[in-house]
């Protein structure tokens, strides 16, 4: 268990996006190199990225792109709510 998940995320904090990031790297198998790839940066961004806690806002949509739809912008960066707003659901009419 590394220091983010073992300390729970909390809501709106980094550490929430530190957490969503490491669903991303998960959906890359764990291997920074393939997250590297997908984002079109070099391994050590992604080491970076995963020592900060958080994706540099000019690569979250990248990061987001690279988890296949598993994790929206705004679960990275929910510390910039106007940047990266949560999407609305509406209920469906029965």
């Amino acid at each position: 268990m590394n220091h983010l998940e073992s300390c729970g995320p909390v809501a709106g904090s980094t550490l929430e996006g530190g957490a969503a990031l490491l669903r991303v790297l998960e959906e890359c198998g764990n291997n920074q190199s393939e997250l590297a790839r997908r984002c079109n940066v070099k391994q050590p961004h992604v080491w970076k990225w995963l020592k900060a806690g958080r994706v540099p806002t000019e690569r979250v949509h990248s990061v987001a792109r690279a988890s296949g739809g598993k994790v929206l912008p705004h679960e990275l960066r929910p510390d910039l709510p106007d940047l990266f707003p949560a999407p609305e659901f509406q209920a469906v009419a029965a």
